[in-house]
């Protein structure tokens, strides 16, 4: 679920996609999704898409957070975790420092 999170963002031209294995580091959830856009209504955008698109595969969001212009979006599926930031508040929580540990693996931007 966390590369097709991944795949579905890019769709929708989210960039700086990488996908951190939490399963050894965490219990907090299994996977997290981070990705960058460039605006609020791009994120809505993303969100919208990644909700639809796993909704559809039987995938529902536990929780929604920030879905009006805070920066960061953050939608929990519980294993997966997907993080859209605009770039200034990316940099500012850094979460692919603060989870330096985790194995990553980097959706191209092509």
């Amino acid at each position: 679920m966390a590369l097709t999170a991944g795949t579905l963002a890019r769709e929708k031209k989210a960039y700086g996609i990488r996908i951190l294995d939490l399963r050894k580091l965490s219990p907090v959830s299994d996977f997290f999704v981070v990705c960058s856009v460039d605006a609020d209504v791009q994120a809505r955008a993303v969100t919208d898409h990644i909700v639809k698109t796993l909704r559809e595969m039987g995938h529902k969001p536990y929780q929604t957070e920030g879905y009006r212009g805070s920066g960061w979006i953050l939608l929990d599926f519980v294993d997966v975790v997907v993080h859209i930031f605009l770039p200034r508040v990316r940099e500012f929580y850094s979460l692919e420092r603060l989870w330096g540990d985790a194995p990553v693996k980097e959706l191209d931007d092509d």
